[in-house]
């Protein structure tokens, strides 16, 4: 009997600003440039696909498989390199009494390879830049992010 594993990310980070303006900044396209990809569409509505494009070999692809406004959003990868093909990343945000807490997690990694690692520390770094963005409005360049 073969035994599948897979790995996951996991950060939870603390952002003075209500649930509303958070969920805005995570699933807008005109948001997510300001932190994430260079260029992004999409829509967040379940059944919606997203357009991440970072460089010509980075235009990457996802469906939107929950989105609960305010609360959770949640994309699968559809096309994307082998690392993170089937992949699938969320935002839960939880109401603190100083705003939010989001529990962000990036599950279903085939390998707990030197990507995956990478990954993770790429991930930290981002969404320290999605708090600094919504928190005091500083928009990190592109060519700045990890």
């Amino acid at each position: 009997m073969a035994v599948t594993k897979d790995f996951s990310i996991y950060h939870d980070l603390n952002i003075k600003a209500p649930a509303r303006e958070v969920f805005e900044k995570i699933t807008l396209p005109d948001h997510l440039i300001n932190w994430w990809p260079l260029r992004c569409e999409g829509e967040p509505e379940v059944g919606a696909s997203y357009n991440f494009y970072f460089t010509p070999e980075f235009d990457w692809y996802g469906k939107v498989i929950a989105c609960n406004p305010n609360v959770a959003f949640q994309i699968k990868m559809t096309q994307a390199d082998a690392d993170w093909k089937g992949t699938s990343f969320s935002f839960d945000l939880e109401d603190t009494a100083k705003g939010v807490l989001l529990k962000f997690s990036h599950k279903s990694w085939p390998k707990c390879n030197h990507h995956f690692r990478r990954s993770s520390f790429c991930w930290a770094i981002l969404l320290n830049s999605l708090k600094k963005y919504i928190e005091k409005g500083t928009v990190v360049p592109f060519e700045e992010r990890q």
